[in-house]
């Protein structure tokens, strides 16, 4: 491909954060345009004002820019063929919709919502599938623009409508599903490209920016299929050339099979959600490129440098992509587990804060305690929210020792290891897990006991759990004063049986 005429963008609306599914399309047109050194345009596409919501455009663009992406244009980045938000662009719009007026191949609809409703249920009725009903059906030239002068009288405020060319056959060979088709005739009927309050609609507008901007290629969700052929009817009514549609496959849930909705709330759907818990952008991109497209080989661990080096839009799927949060949490962890200490560090440390186990600005004792804490649940973080429910042994104090952990000490050797443990560890010049590994074990060279009856009553004693991280490490968190407070508490417990 030559190089200079790649050209594609990600145009989102600022009606909400980015949701997983438009991260993932603006990943593939980012991917595509950096793999073949074209120019990656974001355009905001901001026209339906009910639905915008504050800072919706700043979350976009943060947000990808968190995930790692940059562009090359956009209302940020001003290029030479902006302005890149749909809201300034109104006048540019202008000359196009008086042209295809002028040309007969859109006219002023004055239908009032209550006749187009009563159409549908006519055509309901008639087991038709509901669709615009042409208002000047026989009418000569004379008629309509005397039913035009009429409605305008009555103060109607019209709409534009694109005339659909009859029995006319729509196709394109679409990057990743292949040949698709359309009739004409199926679409229903003439659509809407300007609306009464004079905006253009999405199907309008998006051709217009699409060919001003030299778009080349346009890869988006399956859901805008059905878009493509009145988008084509536009491009034919000026004599454009369309660029190079790719749909990609939706995005189904693995837990309930479904196409991902906004309203399923068992899965995370937006991008700050995941930053909010913790996890690592890097991880993030790398399990959203694998939603639809596939790597050769079986490694899936990639860095989005690799990615772009790799990618190849062949390799798109027709098929939909599961979206599986288990893969998600162990992909995450692949990351969390090989990056820098200071960045697991930073990010752990925030969620502590949060949650209330840390207070803000933490003294530098603190900071360092913290610091031993999360290395010791590092390798088993999927993400970092995870620390506050690992750790939780080492902000709330256990409660009496029950159930099964009880019945685990509920012997004779028990007491002996406990009461060996707190006298020695109350004399050590270093409480560190060096100093405590080296008491247990010499504990059991004194004692004779070993295995299980000598770590799991130490084990219980201190954290009051069955299992967790390695106990010197444990008992090191927990601090000298603590551990012999628990240890004695236990004792007496034990002893109460």
């Amino acid at each position: 491909m030559a190089k200079d005429s790649i050209r594609v963008r990600y145009a989102p609306s600022p009606t909400g954060h980015l949701h997983i599914g438009n991260a993932r399309t603006a990943l593939f047109n980012y991917l595509f345009a950096r793999h073949y050194k074209g120019k990656f345009i974001i355009r905001i596409e901001d026209t339906d004002t009910k639905r915008n919501v504050a800072d919706g455009e700043k979350s976009q663009l943060d947000n990808l820019r968190w995930l790692g992406l940059d562009w090359d244009e956009g209302p940020d980045k001003p290029g030479d063929v902006g302005p890149y938000r749909q809201s300034e662009r109104t006048e540019i719009y202008k000359p196009y919709i008086q042209q295809l007026l002028d040309e007969g191949k859109a006219y002023k609809s004055y239908k009032t919502e209550d006749e187009l409703e009563a159409d549908r249920e006519a055509q309901r009725a008639r087991h038709e599938m509901p669709h615009y009903e042409y208002e000047y059906a026989g009418m000569s030239d004379d008629e309509i623009q005397a039913k035009m002068a009429e409605a305008e009288a009555n103060g109607l405020k019209p709409v534009i409508r694109f005339r659909v060319p009859e029995h006319k056959t729509y196709s394109w060979d679409d990057m990743v599903k292949g040949k698709v088709s359309f009739e004409s005739d199926t679409i229903g009927g003439d659509f809407v490209i300007v609306k009464a309050d004079g905006i253009p609609t999405y199907n309008f507008a998006v051709v217009l920016d699409d060919h001003l901007m030299k778009i080349s290629h346009v890869f988006r969700g399956d859901d805008h299929v059905a878009n493509t052929p009145k988008q084509l009817m536009v491009y034919e009514a000026f004599g454009w050339e369309a660029p190079k549609f790719g749909h990609m496959s939706l995005i189904i849930s693995k837990d309930t099979g479904k196409k991902l909705s906004k309203r399923d709330e068992t899965v995370l759907q937006f991008i700050e959600q995941y930053r909010k818990l913790g996890y690592l952008p890097d991880a993030l991109l790398n399990f959203i490129i694998l939603l639809g497209w596939s790597p050769k080989g079986e490694e899936e661990i990639f860095s989005l440098k690799e990615f772009v080096k790799m990618y190849d839009e062949k390799r798109l799927s027709k098929s939909p992509a599961t979206f599986d949060k288990k893969k998600l949490e162990w992909i995450n962890n692949q990351y969390v587990k090989s990056s820098d200490e200071d960045v697991v560090m930073d990010l752990a440390l925030q969620q502590l804060i949060e949650a209330g186990n840390i207070e803000e600005n933490p003294d530098a004792k603190t900071v360092e305690w913290a610091r031993k804490l999360i290395n010791v649940y590092k390798q088993q973080m999927s993400y970092m929210a995870q620390i506050n429910e690992m750790a939780d042994v080492f902000f709330h104090e256990p409660a009496e020792v029950s159930g099964d952990a009880l019945a685990e000490i509920s012997n004779e050797t028990a007491p002996v290891v406990l009461k060996e443990f707190s006298k020695r560890i109350k004399d050590l010049p270093i409480f560190d897990k060096v100093k405590i590994l080296a008491t247990i074990k010499a504990i059991q060279k004194d004692t004779g006991i070993k295995g299980r009856q000598l770590w799991m009553p130490i084990r219980i004693a201190v954290t009051h759990e069955m299992h967790g991280p390695e106990l010197p490490e444990s008992i090191e968190l927990v601090g000298r004063d603590k551990t012999l407070e628990h240890v004695a508490q236990t004792l007496k417990q034990l002893e109460n049986l």
